[in-house]
């Protein structure tokens, strides 16, 4: 017997510091696949805006601080940006900083839970120049766990 396909829409908020900040989404995106109901499928999440980022990492403060001193140096934020030529708003860097990291993951999920590494955690980051309420929305599709 065939199982139908479900697909779940789900999202939610998360506030930040002035970038680059880093927060672990991971537990909030294990709770949309549960509120899915699927076993097997995929999970993609997305962050609305140009100046926010996902991505994974081993979340400790360690490798935390690495990656926001590697993104500071892929963009710099005491470089001229033409951006800011147009809008005098400081944040050309957030602009390219998220731009590079990119605004989206998709990740499988098998057994009800997202395959991850051990030590792999789901993050956003914001790149603005101000702390922001950053928007995810994620979109679970896959079969349920009933056969």
């Amino acid at each position: 017997m065939s199982q139908s396909i479900i697909v779940h829409c789900d999202g939610f908020e998360v506030a930040l510091a002035a970038g680059p900040d880093i927060a672990d989404i991971t537990q909030r995106l294990l709770a949309a696949i549960a509120a899915a109901g699927i076993a097997d499928g995929s999970l993609h999440a997305n962050v609305i805006g140009s100046t926010a980022s996902l991505t994974t990492i081993e979340y400790e403060p360690g490798a935390v601080e690495d990656l926001k001193r590697a993104v500071r140096r892929l963009a710099p934020p005491d470089i001229p940006y033409a951006h800011e030529l147009t809008w005098h708003d400081g944040n050309g860097h957030s602009h390219v900083q998220a731009a590079l990291l990119g605004p989206s993951v998709a990740i499988a999920v098998r057994g009800g839970r997202l395959c991850l590494g051990t030590w792999q955690q789901v993050v956003l980051l914001n790149h603005d120049t101000r702390s922001r309420r950053r928007q995810v929305a994620v979109t679970v599709i896959g079969h349920g766990s009933k056969a």
